[in-house]
């Protein structure tokens, strides 16, 4: 069974992600778990006290009006935690085996901070969790297809296996893409050889695939233009970041991906590959 953790901080907006999140526990078994985190405090804090009874309040009031959207053996449930977001709601999601996160990359905490929008990112770059993000749009009523972005690096590889869950839940086609700036024949050879043991991995599981090939100076620009072209419900993303994971900044491709895609982002942080002597995390 897997676990779905939704960030909420009861904005309009902050509830796409469970929206987006109930399209994907209908297709597999799950519970959902919405967390909300408030600013850690003495427990004698009058304010926190206040804060959590309005939390509840609010999660009482959400699952009431969206509990009906699943089926019964599906729970929605929450937890109120306090402390640093980003942190509590990884931590969430990393107390289960099998769970990944939903969010909305807009919204705004009634309570002094701004909740989704700083720390969407954060969690993206913190956890070893699957993360799918939306920009607060509507989610999608079906995913249909699914892109798979591969450019030359060993890691682009590695979001394969969860793609092609997501792929067996909504029998969706998954359209194997290969990204490149430039047409030498070094690195074309490369993305062909990638693309090859992608589709025999899909092939095995019985899962459709097509493949495409896309050159242009901007990878993410190109993307996004082919995933609109072919009406894609989700585009599948391995994250880059930088040396001092600390600063939570994520590469260029992933950055551009999260903050211009209207289409929902599944993230996935590359697993330390030992290559030439020295550990690398880098990857798109």
């Amino acid at each position: 069974m897997y676990h779905i953790i939704v960030p909420v901080d009861f904005s309009d907006e902050s509830l796409k992600g469970l929206e987006l999140a109930i399209l994907f526990a209908k297709k597999v078994n799950s519970k959902i778990q919405m967390v909300y985190v408030r600013k850690k405090s003495g427990d004698y804090n009058a304010g926190s006290k206040e804060e959590k009874k309005y939390a509840e309040k609010k999660f009482k009031e959400i699952v009431k009006e969206y509990q009906p959207l699943l089926p019964k053996e599906i729970k929605l449930d929450f937890i109120v935690k306090s402390g640093k977001i980003y942190k509590e709601v990884v931590n969430q999601a990393e107390s289960y085996e099998n769970s990944f996160i939903v969010a909305s990359t807009h919204g705004a905490s009634g309570f002094e901070q701004f909740f989704i929008g700083s720390n969407a990112l954060k969690i993206i770059s913190a956890t070893k969790k699957p993360v799918i993000t939306l920009q607060g749009n509507k989610p999608p009523r079906v995913i249909n297809k699914i892109i798979l972005p591969l450019d030359i690096t060993a890691e682009t590889r590695q979001k394969l296996p969860f793609t092609a869950e997501i792929a067996k839940w909504f029998d969706a086609e998954v359209h194997v893409v290969t990204l490149s700036a430039y047409q030498a024949d070094d690195i074309i050879k490369k993305l062909n050889s990638y693309s090859a043991q992608v589709c025999d991995y899909l092939k095995e599981r019985g899962i459709k695939y097509k493949t495409e090939m896309l050159v242009g100076s901007n990878l993410t620009d190109i993307t996004i233009e082919y995933a609109q072209k072919v009406n894609a419900g989700l585009i599948s993303i391995m994250t880059e970041q930088s040396v001092d994971v600390s600063n939570f900044i994520l590469g260029s491709f992933a950055q551009q991906m999260l903050n211009k895609s209207s289409i929902p982002v599944m993230s996935m942080n590359p697993k330390e590959l030992f290559v030439s002597g020295a550990f690398t995390t880098q990857g798109g």
